[in-house]
């Protein structure tokens, strides 16, 4: 394996578990602190954090000429993160994590309507067996609010497949730090408007929870896209599905979660039909993990 295969992989590793780990923390925090305070929290502490990097990249970071893009790419990215976040509230972990990774399964045909791009040929039966997969783990007619939890899970996915698109439409002339400047400070502003509605202070786990969102959500971003800066999105995209099993171990571990006999079915075909998606070779995307909505 050459060097950059071998960082790609580490990095790409490295960027699953932080993710899985970020996942952790909005499930931990979403027992005592409303969804939309979570999702202000996660946009505004990243926010901070990339406060010193934005900071020197000066005026160049900010001036753009595509502000609209932004706005596509960051209300994709917000309902997604809404659906997202719901759904690890209400289902178990690695289903929750599992289902906004369907992206890969969609971002074809949304390219196809928005930007005229041909999907490959493989596009079709993947959506086809990853849409029974998503049918395996939603499980309609079963637990009622569960499976709207679901529903609204593999929702997200269709909207982190529409960011990743929107971030296409704008990467030719829009760098990587300022599609992902641009996010979240338009995602804080949006997610704040709720506040005044449904603000409930966080006790101190919850704080500590939140802090946990922002600080490993962030590090999983930048990991993935030093991975996919070194490598292939072909090699790099089987490594991210390993994020599936970090959650599922911390779900088990923190909760006593054990995914059935349908639902591991449905996550296996989930996954291996994402995988298919990846086996025409392309050029890596420009930004952040479709997870990072």
């Amino acid at each position: 394996m050459s060097d950059d295969l071998r960082r790609g992989a580490i990095y790409a590793l490295s960027a699953a578990a932080a993710m899985a780990l970020g996942a952790t923390c909005i499930k931990g925090a979403s027992g005592s602190v409303p969804g939309p305070v979570i999702v202000f929290f996660r946009a505004a502490i990243g926010l901070v954090l990339l406060a010193p990097w934005l900071v020197s990249g000066g005026r160049a970071l900010v001036t753009t000429q595509r502000f609209g893009g932004h706005l596509w790419r960051a209300g994709f990215g917000l309902i997604s993160m809404y659906g997202y976040f719901h759904a690890l509230g209400h289902l178990p972990l690695a289903e929750a994590v599992l289902l906004t990774y369907t992206m890969p399964l969609f971002a074809p045909f949304i390219g196809w309507l928005w930007l005229g791009e041909k999907p490959p040929p493989t596009a079709l039966p993947a959506a086809l067996i990853g849409l029974a997969g998503i049918t395996l783990i939603v499980k309609p007619g079963g637990e009622g609010l569960t499976s709207i939890a679901a529903l609204i899970g593999a929702t997200s996915g269709i909207s982190a497949a529409a960011a990743m698109i929107g971030i296409r439409r704008i990467s030719d002339t829009e760098p990587a730090s300022r599609i992902v400047f641009y996010f979240l400070l338009l995602s804080s502003v949006a997610s704040a408007v709720p506040l005044p509605w449904v603000w409930q202070t966080p006790d101190l786990p919850g704080w500590l929870w939140l802090l946990g969102v922002g600080a490993f959500a962030t590090a999983g971003q930048f990991l993935l896209t030093r991975a996919y800066s070194v490598a292939t999105a072909s090699y790099i995209g089987p490594f991210t599905y390993t994020s599936v099993i970090f959650a599922g171990g911390l779900g088990w571990a923190l909760w006593g979660e054990a995914p059935d006999l349908w639902s591991l079915l449905g996550i296996s075909l989930v996954i291996g039909s994402c995988l298919i998606t990846l086996l025409p070779r392309r050029q890596p995307p420009p930004v952040e993990a479709p997870t990072e909505v």
